[in-house]
């Protein structure tokens, strides 16, 4: 019988996974290729054959998603399989009628196939778009779980712009790690705020290899997502957090409306920036769909290291990348820290922006007069290091969730603005994971 023959459309995380869980073994399937979008310099290299399997001794081409018509029909696809994230209904279903169109099945992979379960209690974290306040959520579960004295390793959605074989399981638990492993800026804003708080983080493409090992010197894991991806972990309590800031998206996203609906617990942050009426829109919306999901109301407690520096001053906002670009945000904690504290100006960067820096304001045109700390590879890093001397300002201000300037040379005067998640009502974090760990039997004595 014929291998059924499939094409994988991704962005280097989702669809690597699926492809591990669902495909890799399965000798009734032929996966021909992979397609790439959203992440820059993926397109072009292969899934390397020691990831791959013994039924793909040449490894998998990884293609452009805009040729993915062309490889339906001239490599005779049957089943096209929709792979990545943080993407809107929409556009999901114009890609299911390309798929259609060029003769082939469209299938979206759920949880049951493709979550793995683990021996240890799992904690996820998710979200209905990229920037809601995940990763602040993420790191104060992880810290708690710290506090009360068990060992927690953090395993994040995938990131792999590197050497995909090397980055088969990534254990990262000093900056040094950082280094060694060759991170992108993009890697860096979610691994070090674990590390420089003396956790542990692990990361990578084969999400069992990776499982496996991080039980081994963990009670508990937390299962830390990207975009709005779903877990890739079998979870004990599931965390989904929704922006009041995007009302309404909760319902427009794929999968972040899986999530949404998932959900144990909702978290809500951003209160004391967002309209009361759009905080009680994602509530209503919470009622509608998921009523047994209890929610936990927040906010993002935003903090400056002189905040009485930024008065008069003419501003440059350096926000978190993915944010603004395909999470759609139109400002984040560096511009409410502006507001706050009596900026003068935002300085709209765009006239400066050089390099791959203008290609992604040329992409993502709504993104506006903030700059996108946008650092995929050396090039980019390059091209934002340039941008930000370009720009006539007198003071930087970092809202990216690390130091930026640890990596780029900002060469003005700047400071750091910091963001963490504070709990509003009687639902906290502390509480979550205390009925967690007795729920689990983790719990130490």
């Amino acid at each position: 019988m014929a291998r059924r023959r499939v094409l994988i459309l991704g962005a280097a995380g989702r669809d690597f996974h699926n492809f591990n869980t669902v495909f890799r073994g399965d000798p009734g399937c032929d996966v021909i290729a992979f397609t790439a979008t959203q992440i820059p310099n993926i397109a072009g290299r292969r899934y390397p054959k020691e990831l791959a399997g013994p039924l793909y001794p040449d490894g998998i081409p990884i293609e452009e998603e805009s040729r993915f018509e062309r490889i339906v029909e001239r490599r005779g696809v049957d089943e096209v399989v929709f792979a990545y994230s943080d993407v809107s209904h929409e556009q999901v279903m114009h890609l299911a009628a390309r798929a259609a169109a060029a003769g082939a099945d469209f299938r979206l992979i759920g949880p049951r196939a493709s979550m793995l379960q683990s021996s240890r209690p799992v904690v996820s974290v998710c979200a209905v778009r990229t920037g809601c306040g995940k990763s602040p959520t993420s790191q104060k579960i992880a810290r708690t779980l710290g506090k009360m004295g068990l060992r927690v390793a953090a395993v994040r959605h995938p990131m792999p712009y590197g050497d995909l074989a090397r980055q088969k399981v990534q254990r990262f638990a000093t900056i040094e790690d950082l280094a060694r492993h060759e991170c992108t800026i993009e890697e860096m804003e979610e691994y070090e705020p674990y590390v420089a708080n003396g956790g542990l983080i692990y990361a990578g493409v084969d999400y069992e290899a990776i499982l496996r090992q991080a039980e081994q010197e963990a009670d508990v894991i937390l299962w830390d997502g990207g975009n709005n991806d779903l877990p890739f972990y079998r979870a004990d309590l599931e965390l989904v957090v929704a922006d009041p800031h995007r009302p309404g998206h909760e319902l427009l996203y794929w999968p972040g409306e899986a999530n949404f609906r998932r959900a144990g617990v909702i978290v809500v942050p951003k209160q004391g920036s967002a309209r009361p009426e759009d905080v009680a829109a994602v509530k209503r919306n919470a009622a509608a769909v998921n009523p047994l999901a209890r929610i936990l109301d927040a906010d993002l407690r935003i903090t400056v290291d002189r905040p009485a520096e930024i008065a008069g001053k003419r501003v440059l906002v350096v926000e978190d990348g993915p944010t603004l670009t395909h999470g759609g945000m139109k400002y984040g904690a560096g511009v409410l820290a502006a507001k706050q504290h009596g900026a003068k100006v935002i300085v709209d960067p765009r006239k400066a922006a050089v390099g791959d820096i203008a290609a992604t304001f040329r992409n993502y045109p709504e993104t506006g007069t903030l700059l996108p700390a946008m650092g995929y590879g050396r090039q980019q890093m390059q091209d934002l290091a340039a941008t930000i001397a370009a720009v006539d300002c007198d003071l930087v201000l970092i809202a990216t969730p690390i130091d930026l300037r640890r990596v780029v040379d900002i060469g003005k005067p700047s400071m750091r603005v910091r963001y963490e998640l504070q709990e509003l009502g009687a639902l906290t974090i502390e509480g979550l994971m205390q009925e967690l760990a007795a729920r689990t039997g983790c719990a130490r004595s």
